[in-house]
């Protein structure tokens, strides 16, 4: 197949996906365009709930293996949208539609470029493809699920919108429920041990607070206080006061390490991280795919927004056409030329890195 037919054929695929909704949980119907596909070129598949893999022909057990990922699953449209988001449109070559950015375009360039090398035997590498579920919530039943069923993945590219420059490390995600306890009372009498009041302390404790180990990729660990949540009427002090903190881990500490310290450290009666399984990632400098990167000109980069990298233990880089500031934007959009030379990028960096 030529590229330009292969191009052609991914971006029709791409505008049937747009059109087809596949909320989190929802995409049974996308994952059968993904079959299709597959069926469509010849490639035996497997599917799995809503997530469609394959392997690449000459699969060898005694090679490593490269894991194509991205997902098919949509957050809903925000109310902004002025556009159908379910009408695949092209304007002044944009491609307007939900998840055309984020990530289907990723997705229909990585599936690609699994068909186009498919074939062949003369890899350094497996190569096995994954169109996964339930990205935009962290669910189980997407990626995660499918770890202990593929063969073993040693590597992964994992297709985000990067504006096809390699996000060599992105930082991991905990999310903490805190409790600040006082004594309730009555708003007229006095009251010397007001949550609200105590609180002031703790919420200038988090927002002072540093982490002293900065990655040199993704930099320092971001503490967020996002939510506070007190009292139901005007005359009551409360008992206790609700916080929800944001923390964005990088690549020199483990999740469970930040859990370990706010645990013994935080001046609050209780915190609980609500999952410790999103942890920062990162692939080495030196890899054969980070290599061939840089010599087609691509740049490096930390990326602070979290994906299905999340999940896995390998090492992993993150890289798609698209940019991260259109995700979920209202009258979302990929550029036509970006999906087309996100195929020959990917072809390119596999030419050189897995052979």
């Amino acid at each position: 197949m030529e590229i330009k037919e292969l191009q052609q054929e991914a971006l029709q695929l791409l505008q049937h996906l747009i059109e087809t909704q596949s909320f989190s949980g929802e995409e049974d119907q996308t994952a059968q365009l993904l079959e299709q596909w597959f069926v469509q070129h010849k490639i035996p598949h497997q599917r799995h709930l809503n997530n469609v893999w394959a392997t690449n022909k000459a699969f060898d057990e005694a090679k490593p293996s490269l894991l194509l990922n991205s997902h098919h699953d949509t957050v809903k449209p925000n109310a902004a949208y002025t556009n159908d988001p379910f009408k695949a449109e092209i304007r002044d070559g944009k491609l307007f539609g939900l998840g055309s950015n984020d990530a289907s375009g990723c997705l229909v360039s990585l599936l690609a470029t699994f068909t186009w090398f498919y074939d062949r035997e003369d890899l350094n590498y497996n190569i096995i493809f994954a169109g996964t579920a339930e990205e935009e919530t962290n669910g189980k039943n997407g990626i995660a699920c499918m770890l202990p069923i593929m063969p073993k993945v040693d590597v992964a590219i994992v297709g985000e919108p990067t504006l096809m420059d390699l996000a060599v490390a992105e930082k991991g995600l905990v999310v903490f429920d805190a409790v600040v306890k006082g004594t309730p009372s009555h708003a007229a009498h006095p009251n010397n041990d007001n949550a609200i009041y105590k609180t002031a302390e703790v919420l200038k404790w988090f927002e002072a607070i540093k982490f002293p180990e900065v990655s040199k990729q993704l930099g320092e660990v971001k503490l967020t206080v996002t939510q506070i949540k007190a009292g139901t009427q005007h005359n009551v002090v409360p008992a206790k006061v609700d916080l929800v903190i944001d923390v964005r881990v990088n690549d020199c500490y483990s999740n469970q390490e930040i859990s370990d310290f706010l645990q013994e450290n935080a001046p609050v009666d209780s915190i609980e991280p609500r999952s410790l399984r999103l942890n920062s990632s990162n692939i080495p400098l030196d890899h054969d795919l980070v290599k061939a990167g840089l010599d087609l000109g691509m740049k490096t980069y930390g990326s602070p927004t979290l994906s299905d990298q999340a999940m896995l233990k390998c090492s992993s880089l993150k890289l798609g056409p698209g940019d991260s500031t259109r995700s979920h934007s209202a009258d979302e959009f990929i550029y036509v030329n970006e999906v087309e030379e996100g195929i020959e990028k990917y072809i390119a960096l596999l030419e050189k890195a897995l052979r």
